[in-house]
């Protein structure tokens, strides 16, 4: 989630990954629950918030979501979109269920120490593959660490109060 626009916050939807024929239409990996769904929260971002993307259309296919984009009509103007992130604003978005967190609610938490210390800040969610991870900025510098985001070592999240817990058992962050 980038906010360095001075952006409200918001949440990406999706990534366009590829043209998809002629027509100008565009192969979207989608991150919402429901596929369909990239089109159900009004029109999609790019990542500086410049231009809006209305979605016309969307057909799931082996490779990801077929997306139709109005205005986008040709494999030429679809070509131009891949590797854009799309984005809406949290505030369109449903409130997650209990125990679910939206990305961009993470970033910026305080991570805390089970005694309370502060340890650093959530600058970054990712998943690489094998679940996500907090991207941890330590509260004295140097360089981020990456935190598995299970049960075990994030075992508090309090968006409302602002930070996270991180067990740090592993010593993940040098405080063993």
């Amino acid at each position: 989630m980038n906010t360095s626009h001075g952006l409200a916050k918001r949440v990406c939807l999706g990534r366009i990954s590829a043209a998809h024929g002629i027509r100008g239409e565009v192969v979207v990996k989608a991150f919402t629950a429901r596929g369909d769904d990239i089109g159900a929260y009004g029109p999609l971002e790019d990542e500086a918030g410049e231009r809006q993307f209305r979605v016309r259309g969307v057909r799931a296919a082996k490779k990801g979501l077929i997306v139709r984009l109005e205005g986008i009509e040709t494999r030429s103007e679809a070509e131009a979109l891949r590797g854009v992130m799309l984005y809406v604003p949290r505030d369109r978005l449903p409130e997650p269920e209990p125990g679910e967190w939206y990305h961009a609610d993470l970033i910026g938490l305080a991570a805390l120490s089970p005694d309370g210390g502060r340890l650093g800040e959530v600058i970054a969610v990712h998943d690489f593959g094998a679940g996500d991870l907090l991207e941890i900025r330590p509260e004295g510098g140097g360089e981020t660490v990456l935190v598995p985001f299970t049960q075990a070592i994030v075992p508090v999240v309090d968006v409302a109060g602002g930070h996270v817990v991180i067990a740090d058992d592993a010593g993940l962050l040098g405080r063993a």
